[in-house]
Parts: structure tokens; C-alpha cells; sequence
């Protein structure tokens, strides 16, 4: 990153953040050197703030932070692509992009639920969350629970019976990311088959 232009906008550039996962652009902020260079070395994005004009490390306080996947410069040199894992909401309103959610992508609704399936481990409170239960109950309970869920996808559609294939498949969808969790696996690795055998 030794290449961006600092120079044209009093030594900030901004820096778009998109989804690494959905593509969906969650927010844009401002980079000086410093921050850039602790994004680059630290894996977490960090801004800096024009109104206190200080450095800003995404979810410092909020926990909600940005792990940096990927960081791309564009043509004119003087703009940054910043590709993260949201671990959270990332716009200060709650919702998981500053963008409307008019403009969000229907595969953004994956990544929102991964990172409740993520939340919901971290808090491992079994006597109010499913998520919590199941993860607790081990892999062979997971494995059991896709299997299931994948023969009623399987007879929904033999069936015709859209809404309940609907149905199961939102099941089959949800029930496959905790096995992902519960084997230490992410959404994210699956989306990187996935790229790779599309190419």
C-alpha cells in the first residue's frame, strides 16, 4: 500500500467497506497513513476521525468491530476498497449497513444471521437461545438436526408444496451454519468453494 495518495485530500483518502461475504457495501470512512497502516498490521479496520481528529478503531466500544479481509486501491490511487467481516452491526443505528436497507442485497440476510449464530456462541446462554442449545448438545446433534432438515426440504419439493419448501430451506440454511460453527468452520470459507469452483 506504499502507492496511495495521500497527498490530493490533506493526507486522508476514503475508504469503502463492503461485505466480504455478500458484497453489500456497509459504510465509508476516512484513512490517513496511520490508520491504514494499523488496519494493515493489526487485521482490524481502523478510520480517522475528522470531527475529533484522532485515529478510530471500528467497535472500540461497541465490540463491534471490522476484521479486514482484503484492501484494494483503485485506479486513481486515492481510494481504498476495504473487503471485512462485520463482526456485528456496523452502522451506529444498528442496522447492519450505514447504506439504506432498500439498497441491501437479499445475500446479505446470510451473513446477518451468521454473525447472531456467532453472537448467540459467544453468550452460550442455553436456557434462552436455541442456537446456544443445539451448539452445546455437540456436532452429532448438528449433524443429526441437517440431516433432518434436509429430508423435509427433499419431500417439500417432491410434494410441491412451495411455502413449506420455503419453509424447510430457511430450516435447512439456518441448521447448516451452526454444524459450520460447531466444527470451527465459517460462512465465509464456504463462500471461497464456492467462488473458486464458479470460476
Amino acid at each position: 500500500m506504499d502507492q496511495v495518495d495521500f497527498a490530493k485530500q490533506a493526507g486522508l483518502v476514503p475508504a469503502v467497506i463492503q461485505d466480504h461475504a455478500s458484497g453489500e457495501v456497509l459504510m465509508l470512512g476516512y484513512m490517513n497513513q496511520e490508520s491504514l497502516t494499523l488496519t494493515l498490521t493489526s487485521g482490524d479496520v481502523t478510520f480517522y476521525s475528522r470531527s475529533r481528529s484522532k485515529l478510530w478503531r471500528k467497535g472500540e466500544t461497541s465490540g463491534h468491530v471490522l476484521r479486514a479481509k482484503s484492501i484494494s486501491l483503485d485506479c486513481d490511487r486515492d481510494t481504498l476498497l476495504i473487503k471485512a467481516e462485520a463482526l456485528g452491526p456496523t452502522c451506529h443505528t444498528g442496522s447492519v449497513s450505514c447504506f439504506s436497507e432498500n439498497a441491501a442485497s437479499t445475500f446479505a440476510t446470510l451473513p446477518k444471521l451468521w454473525t447472531k449464530i456467532v453472537e448467540r456462541a459467544a453468550a452460550a446462554d442455553t436456557t434462552s437461545s436455541y442456537t446456544a442449545t443445539l451448539l452445546a448438545a455437540g456436532i452429532q446433534r448438528q449433524a443429526q438436526k441437517v440431516g433432518e432438515e434436509g429430508v423435509e426440504v427433499a419431500l417439500a419439493a417432491v410434494a410441491a408444496d412451495d411455502q413449506a419448501l420455503l419453509g424447510e430451506s430457511a430450516d435447512l440454511l439456518y441448521h447448516l451454519l451452526v454444524l459450520l460453527r460447531g466444527r470451527g468452520l465459517s460462512l465465509d470459507q464456504v463462500c471461497r468453494v464456492l467462488d473458486e469452483r464458479a470460476r
